[in-house]
């Protein structure tokens, strides 16, 4: 396995375990990532949430930890990565209304990379129109605007564990589908974990 260069798009309230689980499982496999955010410089930081299903009937949001930015959005060459992630939490509902973002998701469609995106992280790509016509999942609540971008819903039911693939496409409901979301991902990376 070669190693990839992996963008991870982050905001503000980004969902911590959704930025921080990948982010390391991901450096951990040998890839190179680099979290970018608009407005923040290398050194700066987002905030996080960290999002729990505690009897609700939606998630609880609790402060999470400072997630590091590395590179500069500004300076971003979508096309000198491999693949993309996007973490859900609520910095996807801003980052879609930011034209440079919508444009870096079109290429990596276009270009046919990976992409793996989690929670409120298909916001971006409804946004970005590259769901018609796709099977995935996503974070119940936003099941209105996937279905109105073209997707074709695939429902969890009551399992957050389950992830979901449709070509260079991996989704999940929620950071509890890390193990299944993150093992897709890294097989449409070519990376091979073996015990």
């Amino acid at each position: 396995m070669s190693a990839k260069r992996i963008l991870m798009l982050v905001g503000d309230f980004v969902e911590d375990y959704e930025a921080m689980v990948p982010y390391q499982i991901l450096i951990m496999a040998g890839h190179d990532v680099h979290t970018i955010c608009p407005g923040k410089k290398p050194g700066d930081s987002v905030k996080t949430a960290i999002h729990d299903f505690d009897g609700a009937q939606t998630y609880s949001e609790k402060p999470g930890h400072n997630f590091a930015v590395t590179h500069a959005f500004e300076d971003t060459n979508e096309t000198t990565y491999d693949a993309l992630i996007i973490p859900g939490g609520r910095a996807p509902e801003y980052l879609r209304l930011n034209g440079r973002v919508i444009d870096i998701v079109k290429h990596f469609f276009e270009a046919k990379k990976p992409v793996a995106a989690i929670c409120h992280g298909p916001q971006i790509l409804a946004a970005a129109d590259v769901l018609k016509g796709r099977s995935c999942t996503a974070y119940f609540a936003i099941r209105p605007e996937m279905e109105n971008a073209g997707a074709n819903w695939v429902n969890p039911g009551i399992n957050l564990t389950m992830a979901h693939t449709d070509g260079n496409l991996v989704t999940a409901v929620a950071w509890p589908g890390h193990p299944e979301w993150m093992r897709q991902f890294l097989a449409l990376l070519g990376t091979e974990i073996r015990t």
